[in-house]
């Protein structure tokens, strides 16, 4: 049963990176990056799993983490093209120094 759904992980990599090669837009490509990092993170707990390694759990949350954290942060620099800038439309006098 795991082993099919280790296939079937590798199996979504495989049609992610493809969507990721040819995506038409960078959000598509984005999304792309996003569903391999899932799969990534997913096919860690199953080899984790497998072969009887409990830690591996560990590692595929902390992976998961990562890759909300990297998506995030890619959105905003699409978004605002400044991972400094805090987003905000104050003028430079009301801001706190």
């Amino acid at each position: 049963m795991f082993t099919a759904a280790g296939l079937a992980l590798l199996v979504t990599l495989l049609l992610a990176l493809v969507r990721a090669a040819l995506g038409p837009s960078v959000f598509d490509r984005l999304q792309a990056a996003n569903t391999i990092g899932t799969c990534a993170m997913l096919l860690l707990a199953v080899i984790g799993f497998l072969g009887g390694r409990p830690e591996f759990l560990d590692l595929a949350l902390v992976y998961g983490l990562l890759n909300v954290i990297g998506i995030v942060a890619v959105l905003k620099f699409f978004r605002q093209g400044d991972l400094g800038d805090p987003g905000d439309d104050l003028p430079d006098e009301g801001r706190a120094r």
